[in-house]
């Protein structure tokens, strides 16, 4: 018995938490309702530039760390393989869904040491800089094998530096 109603009160207040998290996510998805939909992955990708496996961390506003996007399922954290395109970026994220970023809206890249709650070595993260509609958002990725890093961002500052010229070439 004197175990017994501090282990209740413990596993009570477990459960405030938890309604009171839950409670905090629907009023922020609840807040980001104008959130554009994302890009369409487009039906034929050319061959990678760049590949490489590691954990999608999530998409913040842009500046703002610790503002996670929770709508599109872009707050959450999962593994993923990242592979760069000359269509764009594509994060391949087991159990949340893909998401394409297309070359023209990628505006940056970025090594940082963390970003919402994941914090890691000196520039362990890479983080990209992109617009969903009128948003601005950072994206974090951290690669599973450390050499990964910097193929992936050799690649990512070729295509973000091309970009701007393939959109004038045709048009947009």
């Amino acid at each position: 018995m004197d175990r017994l109603l501090p282990g209740l009160a413990m596993l009570a207040f477990a459960a405030v938490v938890f309604v009171l998290l839950g409670i905090g996510w629907r009023n922020r998805l609840r807040r980001q309702s104008d959130v554009d939909p994302l890009p369409p992955v487009p039906a034929e990708l050319g061959a990678a530039l760049a590949a490489a496996e590691g954990q999608y961390v999530a998409s913040t506003t842009a500046g703002d760390w610790l503002d996670r996007i929770a709508v599109h399922n872009l707050g959450l954290r999962t593994n993923a393989e990242l592979s760069v395109h000359p269509e764009g970026v594509l994060f391949e994220r087991h159990g949340a869904g893909p998401v394409f970023i297309p070359a023209g809206r990628l505006s940056g890249v970025r090594q940082e040491s963390g970003m919402a709650g994941k914090f890691v070595e000196k520039d362990g993260l890479l983080v990209l800089s992109w617009r969903l509609g009128a948003r601005e958002l950072d994206s974090g990725f951290r690669t599973r094998r450390a050499e990964d890093k910097t193929t992936l961002l050799a690649a990512l500052q070729e295509l973000i530096s091309a970009a701007p010229q393939a959109d004038t070439d045709s048009g947009k």
